[in-house]
């Protein structure tokens, strides 16, 4: 292994324009080999130290290797001795900041949207909605060596590539044709695939299916043959192919699509290695914490006492709704009594002293929690509410629903919504059971292939129009939360952490995750 390292650190020397001297390779190898998973920025890293040098000799020797290992070694103590690095760890971004970008098709980049973003959007923001997340998703199918068209002119049947068609060029056609588009319902009980260029109605009748909820408004890729009554007919249809996380970040070219800023080849490394050392670190997640019911406050009650007493406290509790046993619509007045019940829970944690210090508090409102309606992404709870428990624990963090959270490098996403119920309603064909008759995994595979937190029609689940980028799920993060009635559950999906710690109030389960090792402890009183 060291040959092949020695190899590339000769190779990547010369491309700059230097050339080494034995005893200074071997001081290069000793840096590198303290970076086993991350080889390549180690040496990149070296190298942009290196260049920032005023060198007498472009011959690389130990003392010029020596002197900026020092630097860099020094750099990362410092950071490390720093009281803001451990609370730097982690990082919570509400929906509402995270940077908007479009893919522009011609260009083929994308570019962030400049200017301010109004919650009530004009007509044209709920068909730029459906454009761009067609769009993102085209961008990546366009990459996937399956439909990528080959270079050269070759026989159709003996090339593998499966190229897309335009919906509209499909008039008149005969055979067999791959398209991708939206499913819409633009008659009743008549179902139409649309893409950019035109809308043609679609029969699933005979369509051989893959894993996941075909609903309205999910995007699908589709193999099958104009009838001459001018219907599509489906012989086979899945979901846009996933893309390596790793490929989705080069193809970015730097932009912040998470809404945590960028880093420096330097920054990701050293968090790489803290987080690597992070091993101790665990969050607590509990879903539906009604704090109106005496029983429930018992059993929270039961679950600090139980963390306060541990050797290492969690570094992340996250507290998600419903935080009332009512749907805290038009019809409920007791918004002074849950203000007081949150006082109550505040207190509660300060009764807990090692878990108030050492630890952070994250709340994320359910989908009955007071606020200005029912859509999404939905804001963080009223200061009215919390302004009684930021007394007590004045680091509680409040936050949106869905919400993102930044551990070192990881990426991780927080979403409360009964979604697993919703999505098995409104689904157009029953789901495959080839690969799993879960319907947990059902709705993890449609949710990553779709990019989308929420694909679910507007009239079932309305979005506010110019925050539908709040929801994407691309780049692919590392671990998904979702909050949801049903049971607990766990699937880890192409490389993906996806869980749902169950419901507290009905049935006392919480998980404990350690974002580390991506191990997800279940937990019930």
């Amino acid at each position: 292994m060291s040959g092949q390292t020695r190899k590339k650190i000769q190779k990547k020397l010369k491309i700059r324009g230097y050339s080494l001297k034995t005893d200074g390779l071997d001081e290069i190898l000793s840096f590198v080999n303290r970076f086993q998973d991350a080889e390549d920025e180690a040496i990149d890293l070296l190298l942009d130290q290196l260049d920032h040098q005023s060198l007498i000799s472009s011959i690389i020797d130990k003392e010029a290797v020596h002197q900026v290992v020092s630097l860099l070694l020094e750099a990362e103590a410092a950071e490390e001795e720093s009281p803001s690095s451990s609370h730097s760890s982690i990082r919570v971004v509400d929906a509402f900041l995270i940077p908007k970008f479009r893919y522009d098709p011609i260009k083929k980049h994308f570019f962030q949207h400049a200017g301010s973003l109004p919650i009530h959007g004009e007509a044209s923001a709920k068909a730029a909605l459906y454009r761009d997340r067609l769009l993102l998703l085209f961008q990546r199918v366009s990459r996937d060596q399956h439909f990528i068209k080959p270079a050269f002119d070759t026989d159709v049947d003996t090339s593998p590539s499966c190229q897309l068609s335009t919906i509209q060029s499909l008039v008149g056609q005969r055979g067999r044709r791959w398209v991708m588009g939206v499913i819409s319902q633009l008659e009743d009980g008549h179902f139409y695939l649309e893409d950019l260029t035109a809308a043609i109605e679609i029969d699933f009748s005979k369509a051989k299916i893959t894993t996941g909820f075909f609903t309205e408004n999910t995007i699908i890729v589709a193999e099958g043959e104009m009838l001459s009554e001018g219907i599509f007919q489906v012989i086979t249809c899945g979901f846009p192919p996933l893309e390596n996380r790793d490929k989705s970040l080069k193809v970015l070219a730097g932009h912040d699509f998470f809404g945590c800023g960028t880093l420096t080849k330097e920054e990701t490394l050293r968090l790489a290695d803290l987080e690597k050392r992070a091993v101790n670190d665990m969050f607590v997640i509990l879903s539906d914490i009604w704090l109106d019911n005496e029983q429930v406050m018992e059993k929270l009650e039961t679950v600090l006492n139980g963390f306060e007493n541990v050797e290492i406290v969690p570094s992340l509790f996250v507290f998600m709704g419903d935080f009332c046993s009512h749907p805290c619509n038009l019809s409920f007045h007791s918004f002074s009594s849950l203000r007081s019940q949150f006082g109550k829970l505040g207190r509660m944690i300060e009764a807990h002293p090692r878990l108030k210090e050492q630890s952070k508090f994250l709340f994320i409102p359910g989908p009955n929690d007071t606020g200005p309606s029912t859509v999404l992404p939905r804001c963080a709870l009223p200061k009215y509410l919390t302004e009684e428990l930021q007394k007590h624990v004045p680091n509680a963090i409040f936050s949106s629903n869905p919400c993102r959270v930044k551990f070192y490098t990881q990426e991780m996403v927080f979403f409360r919504q009964d979604l697993l119920y919703r999505m098995r309603r409104s689904c157009l064909i029953p789901p495959s059971t080839e690969e799993t008759d879960d319907p947990f995994e059902h709705l993890v595979a449609t949710i990553t292939h779709q990019s989308h937190l929420c694909p679910l029609p507007l009239f079932v689940q309305p979005i506010i129009w110019n925050y539908d980028h709040c929801l994407h799920l691309y780049p692919t993060p590392h671990t998904i939360v979702l909050g949801d009635r049903s049971e607990q559950k766990a699937f880890k999906y192409t490389g993906i952490t996806c869980f749902n710690p169950g419901s507290f109030s009905d049935d006392s389960t919480f998980v404990a995750f350690r974002p580390c090792t991506q191990e997800v402890e279940f937990s019930a009183l």
